[in-house]
């Protein structure tokens, strides 16, 4: 398990443009240096937008091969998430790209109600663990956070990363939660959110960052700008050796 480094892209997101979000894209992400891992926000093609299914992707379409090219030329993971088409039926999809172009996926399991997310999305069913340089990664997508059981670590991963359209006014769970989720499950935590307005006139700060093992803050932004930093392997094993609390977590399973 190696030093892995990271870099949380915080952006505006022009609502419903997935050509124009993904041409800046271009630009930002060109001034990123070397890292291991580029983390795009929730739906970064379209916004959290009511109408975002009309401008669905297609699985391994536009926005995949942008995401291949990306990942090959930083030689680095890209993720984010997506409005993706596929049959009929319409998901919130986190595209994990690695440099090779082969991709994972994952399907957003909790569904905002609050916004009607879940009378436009097909609900996730499958958590799923990557691997980046030894790492163990459990990647969610925004109201996940909420919810701790799904994001509970049993003893299967190293790092949680939220991508997130998460507003202005829910700013303070957003916060809290973020470092409840590291503090809790014994490890790292990235949570990346967008910045600007959204086409329903809600206000995005960002708060895009990275929290230890132990709930110290180690990098927050409210730009639009790239945070990068690097997470360190060996200070997350000596907090676990000096503070073992995963050994006396409850067992439990999660049911259909």
């Amino acid at each position: 398990m190696e030093n892995l480094r990271v870099s949380l892209v915080q952006q505006v997101i022009v609502p419903n443009d997935p050509q124009s979000n993904l041409d800046h894209y271009n630009n930002v992400l060109d001034k990123i240096s070397a890292t291991d891992l580029i983390v795009l926000p929730e739906v970064f093609t379209t916004g959290f937008c009511s109408s975002a299914r009309n401008y669905a992707e297609a699985v391994d379409g536009r926005a995949y091969q942008w995401m291949q090219t990306q990942a090959a030329k930083h030689n680095a993971v890209v993720t984010g998430s997506l409005v993706v088409k596929q049959g009929d039926t319409y998901f919130n999809r986190l595209v994990w790209m690695r440099p090779d172009g082969i991709y994972a996926e994952y399907d957003k399991r909790h569904l905002f109600r609050m916004a009607g997310e879940h009378t436009r999305y097909a609900m996730g069913t499958d958590r799923i663990l990557v691997d980046l340089k030894g790492w163990r990664i459990l990647p969610l997508i925004c109201y996940d956070l909420r919810f701790p059981v799904w994001s509970r670590n049993r003893n299967d991963y190293d790092l949680a990363i939220y991508v997130a359209n998460w507003p202005s006014a829910r700013a303070l769970h957003w916060n809290r939660l973020l470092q409840a989720r590291a503090i809790e499950n014994l490890s790292y935590v990235i949570g990346v959110n967008r910045v600007g307005m959204d086409e329903a006139g809600q206000h995005y700060v960002g708060d895009s960052s990275v929290y230890g093992p132990a709930g110290e803050l180690i990098a927050a932004s409210q730009e639009p700008e790239i945070i990068s930093t690097e997470l360190y392997a060996d200070r997350l094993h000596e907090y676990r050796e000096k503070f073992p609390a995963n050994l006396d977590m409850d067992k439990f399973e999660l049911l259909p």
